[in-house]
């Protein structure tokens, strides 16, 4: 505090001021940089600087303000016999930018992220699609897109959103609902403020997902006397919250009453790093595991009490015990759609669920016991508070055989001998099934594999024998067409010890190719199956079940009669691949397929295997549902069949809350 002293007639005659911080002087991009180079992260005695680094596409907009620093910033390390301390990558695509960073999070558990930035207008808003794929993912990404001028001295200028109702409205705006942390910086001063509340939301696994701090293009140029100690290392500590001592115990109280317990994996039990304490836990208590999409590899596919995936894409194993389970135990699981197969997996009529999740969010979802706290931490004092519980041997058995009945399924459709029709030219074609099964079988159990949307995401989940905890990784959250490519140059960049295999249908990688090129900027290795089948297999098939006839999902020539149902087009994107400066091999047999990974495997290169596949052989049924509403009404016969058999599951569908939980002990009132 200043302390003023003033004479009898009020003027002042001094000022007394605590003692004046050094101070460097900086534009505000270059604080920024280095600002961000001395942030660091600490979970469980680890500390990591949070960094990786900083892709961007320069413009107008950040050219010379973010890129100008960048560039400094790496001189100045570079001439001091330093590594970059913040290195830069270029990218392709500011979406594409976006999705590689999010993979990259995801791999490295949300304890390291990486900062994007882009120009001005079309250069930041394609970002927005990134921004909600990593807020809806929970994972970590700092955007720093530029905007127009603070002092609006040349307005309009180029790219400039301009509204009659408001002067302070830019384009950048659009991130305000896909971002968790929002902030403009209209001046130096507000720099420090709005970099700290990102860095408390990025470090936060409650909180996290994308922060986006935009700054003007005049701002960013702009000098400033910033003081020391803002550059000063700083570590963020990720903590462990502890289960509340009341929750716990009533959390293991409705465990122990317990007869067909089933646990629901999700993704917190990887980030956690929770996977060895639940194996102990469910190994003991012989609780069978289901996992999520993102919580695929809580458990190895082999262990005794991994029933595989569940939902709308799960195992017949999963989906059977989730149907007569009496008590559902949610850990880290945010419960989407696909994993409660649209509310319809969890049958029993008395079913009561017990939710272990770090955000309160998710704990209450479901109605029951919500325990808010990490996962590793409260499945460890649940496996001591529980240490006279085990389920019957009678169920141990059951489990047992449902998940070797599921794995007989897994092993007949990857036996090769059930092949399809290459739509194209009528030749005998692989099935989706044996490529799955022959990537499987040829990659190593530390290798990843990377998907995100199409039919494969749920033929994965139903199908991936995954191994090892991190090789399984499906962005299912957003399920964006494009991440493949670069969300797998994310995987490979950074776990550089393990192949990544990029699972991509045509549909897909016509969207997002554009990182292929990093791939071989960079040096990194990635390998990518591109499954060819003409068109869109998962919403052609979706489109048949809904008696929409596949309508409009084949990428053919428009016929005589005005209708996209020609001939195939003659797109050949293998050929687009080479083009792109990776390696490309073509493979049309089992053996040719085969052969291809073990050279791209055996290679040090970005490679792509090309593949032709029948998009109407299907993986085996869930037996599952997934609620996509149907046409009331119809002229189309096949539109009323299809609605018949969507209200007949809609009368299946459980409640958000059924009436005897409204004010019953088990209600989210009382028991939350």
């Amino acid at each position: 505090m200043a302390l003023i002293n003033s004479d009898r007639d009020g003027a002042v005659t001094g000022i007394r001021t605590p003692h004046t911080e050094q101070t460097v002087r900086l534009t505000v991009a270059q604080a920024t940089v280095r600002f961000l180079a001395a942030q660091y992260v600490e979970r469980d005695g680890e500390r990591t600087q949070f960094f990786a680094g900083c892709f961007g596409i320069f413009g107008h907009g950040n050219v010379a303000g973010l890129g100008q620093a960048l560039l400094q910033a790496e001189t100045e390390d570079l001439d001091a016999g330093r590594e970059p301390s913040l290195p830069y990558v270029l990218g392709r695509n500011e979406q594409a930018m976006v999705h590689t960073a999010v993979a990259y999070a995801r791999m490295r558990d949300r304890l390291q992220a990486w900062a994007v930035t882009a120009s001005v207008g079309p250069g930041s808003t394609n970002m927005v699609t990134g921004a909600a794929l990593a807020t809806i993912n929970r994972l970590p990404v700092l955007l720093l897109p530029a905007d127009t001028f603070a002092t609006r001295v040349s307005a309009p200028v180029l790219q400039e959103l301009e509204r009659p109702d408001s002067g302070d409205v830019t384009v950048n705006d659009c991130f305000r609902p896909v971002s968790r942390f929002f902030d403009r910086v209209w001046r130096p001063e507000q720099l420090p403020a709005a970099l700290l509340g990102a860095m408390r939301v990025l470090t936060d696994p409650v909180e996290t997902g994308t922060a986006t701090v935009a700054i003007p293009q005049d701002v960013q140029a702009e000098a400033f006397d910033w003081p020391v100690s803002l550059f000063a290392e700083r570590t963020w500590h990720v903590g462990r919250p502890l289960p509340e001592r009341a929750a716990l115990t009533r959390a293991a109280e409705a465990i122990r009453s317990a007869r067909r317990p089933l646990i629901v994996a999700g993704g917190g039990v990887i980030y956690s790093r929770a996977t060895d304490a639940l194996a102990r836990f469910c190994e003991r208590t012989g609780i069978p595991v289901g996992q999520s999409q993102a919580g695929k590899g809580s458990l190895p596919y082999d262990h005794p009490q991994s029933v595989g995936a569940i939902g709308s894409t799960g195992t017949t194993a999963a989906n059977a015990l989730a149907a007569e389970a009496d008590v559902v135990i949610g850990i880290g699981t945010r419960y989407g759609d696909f994993t409660s197969a649209s509310r319809t997996a969890f049958t029993d009529p008395d079913v009561r669920f017990v939710n272990i999740n770090v955000a309160s969010l998710d704990a209450v979802k479901q109605g029951g016991v919500g325990v808010v706290a990490d996962a590793r931490e409260t499945i460890e004092a649940l496996d001591k508070a529980l240490a006279d519980y085990a389920v019957a041997d009678g169920y141990r058995t059951l489990v047992a055989q449902l998940a070797a009945d599921w794995e007989a399924t897994v092993d007949a459709v990857y036996a090769p001998g059930t092949h399809g029709t290459n739509v194209a030219t009528g030749a005998e074609a692989l099935t989706q099934n044996e490529v799955i099964g022959l990537v499987n079988a040829i990659s190593e159990p530390r290798d990843v594999v990377v998907c995100a949307a199409g039919s494969m995401p749920g033929d994965l989940h139903k199908l991936w024998r995954t191994r090892d905890s991190k090789g399984y990784h499906v962005e299912y959250g957003y399920s964006c067409m494009g991440y493949e490519v670069a969300g797998g140059l994310g995987v490979a960049m950074a776990c550089p010890d393990r192949d990544v295999f990029v699972m991509v249908g045509d549909g897909s990688y016509l969207m997002m190719a554009t990182e292929l090129v990093t791939a071989v900027q960079e040096g990194v290795k990635v390998i990518v199956v591109l499954v060819q089948n003409h068109g869109f297999a998962s919403i052609g098939s979706l489109s048949e079940s809904l008696g929409s006839q596949r309508f409009g999902t084949s990428y053919r020539y428009r016929s005589g009669r005005g209708r996209l149902d020609g001939d195939v087009l003659p797109v050949d994107l293998a050929a687009n691949a080479a083009s792109l400066g990776v390696d490309v091999l073509r493979a049309t047999t089992a053996a040719e397929f085969a052969d291809a990974l073990e050279t791209a495997k055996a290679s040090d290169r970005a490679t792509v295997v090309h593949v032709e596949t029948d998009p109407l052989i299907g993986a085996p049924d869930s037996e599952s549902w997934w609620d996509v509403p149907v046409s009331e009404t119809s002229t189309l016969e096949s539109t009323r069949q299809a609605r018949e058999v969507y209200e007949a599951w809609k009368k299946v569908q459980r409640p958000y809350l059924r009436p005897s939980e409204s004010t019953s002990a088990a209600s989210p009132v009382t028991d939350n």
